[in-house]
């Protein structure tokens, strides 16, 4: 559970990271949609994010099934090896719809695993 729960803390502190920086840089999904530079900025935490929910153990996964982990990592697998297919709706309705919600949800899981 040591490098899960580590990779769960890791999950949360760059998902909290990439929704401050959306905040700072007033990005919308609007934004997000039509400018480049604001896409490279959120496709690295994105990346970073999937990568930690790919290597979380399937102890953990089976255990809090209600949370989406293979798409999570499928994401970031389409960021890295098809990013000039990258459907920004989709990434926008992540970060904006989804990010915080699931932020909450690792918080949860690293409060009862303690």
């Amino acid at each position: 559970m040591n490098s899960d729960r580590r990779r769960l803390e890791r999950i949360v502190e760059v998902g909290e990271e990439l929704l401050d920086t959306v905040e700072k840089h007033g990005i919308t999904p609007e934004i997000l949609a039509s400018d480049t530079e604001i896409q490279w900025l959120v496709t690295t935490p994105l990346t970073q994010i999937g990568e930690q929910a790919n290597r979380i153990s399937e102890y953990v996964t089976d255990r809090y099934p209600e949370i989406p982990w293979w798409q999570i990592a499928g994401m970031r697998h389409r960021l890295v090896h098809d990013y000039e297919g990258t459907d920004w709706a989709i990434v926008c309705t992540a970060i904006f719809d989804k990010l915080p919600d699931f932020i909450d949800q690792v918080k949860i899981i690293l409060e009862e695993t303690e």
